[in-house]
C-alpha cells in the first residue's frame, strides 16, 4: 500500500469530506457536516483565502482520507492545531505521520511559534497521536467541554521550534498552502 500525501484542501474534496463524516458518529465533533451541502461549506471555511484556517487534505488514491489543520493567530503567530481521519482508514499511523508533517511545517515555513492542541480524556488515540507528532503535554483543562449533558476534561499540549523533533516518519507535501 502506497503512503498518502498532504497537499491544501480545496472545494472539489467535499465529497471525500462528506464521506468521512458519514463514517462515524465521532465526526460531529468536528464539524456540521451531514449533506454535500454542509461538506462544501465546511472545506469553504477551511479555504478561505483571508481566513484563519490551513487546511491540509491526506491524499490516497486520489482521494482526501483525512485533513490536518490549523486555526493561525498571526498577531501572536500560534497556531491551534487540529486533525482527523476517516475511520476506514484509522490504525494505520497516517494520523501520527501527517500530523508531524504538517507542525514541523507550520514551525519552519508557515512562520508559527507556537502550536497548541487539546483532546478529550476519553479520546486517547488522538494524545497518541499529538505525543508521535512531537507535542508535549502542558496540563489538563478540567470541565472544560460539555458534550451530551457531561463535562469532559481535556488534555493540553503544545510544540515549539525548540522543542525535540518526533521520530516518527514524515508524510510529502506536494504543495503547501499560502503562508500568512
Amino acid at each position: 500500500m502506497t503512503d498518502p500525501e498532504l497537499r491544501p484542501l480545496r472545494a472539489a474534496d467535499a465529497p471525500d469530506v462528506l464521506a468521512a463524516f458519514l463514517a462515524a458518529s465521532d465526526m460531529a465533533r468536528q464539524g456540521d457536516v451531514t449533506d454535500a451541502r454542509s461538506a462544501l461549506a465546511y472545506v469553504e471555511r477551511l479555504t478561505e483565502v483571508r481566513g484563519p484556517h490551513l487546511a491540509f487534505g491526506v491524499v490516497h488514491a486520489a482521494r482526501v482520507v483525512g485533513v490536518v489543520g490549523l486555526t493561525v493567530d498571526t498577531g501572536n503567530r500560534n497556531g491551534w492545531f487540529w486533525y482527523w481521519m476517516h475511520a476506514d482508514f484509522r490504525g494505520r499511523g497516517w494520523t501520527s505521520r501527517a500530523a508531524a508533517s504538517v507542525a514541523d511545517w507550520a514551525l519552519r515555513e508557515g512562520g508559527i511559534q507556537r502550536l497548541e492542541l487539546g483532546h478529550r480524556v476519553n479520546n486517547p488515540a488522538s494524545g497518541a497521536v499529538a505525543r508521535a507528532a512531537g507535542f508535549v503535554r502542558e496540563g489538563l483543562e478540567r470541565s472544560k467541554l460539555l458534550i451530551d449533558g457531561e463535562r469532559l476534561d481535556v488534555v493540553a499540549y503544545s510544540r515549539l521550534p525548540g522543542d525535540p523533533w518526533p521520530v516518527v516518519p514524515r508524510l510529502p507535501i506536494l504543495a503547501p498552502p499560502r503562508t500568512r
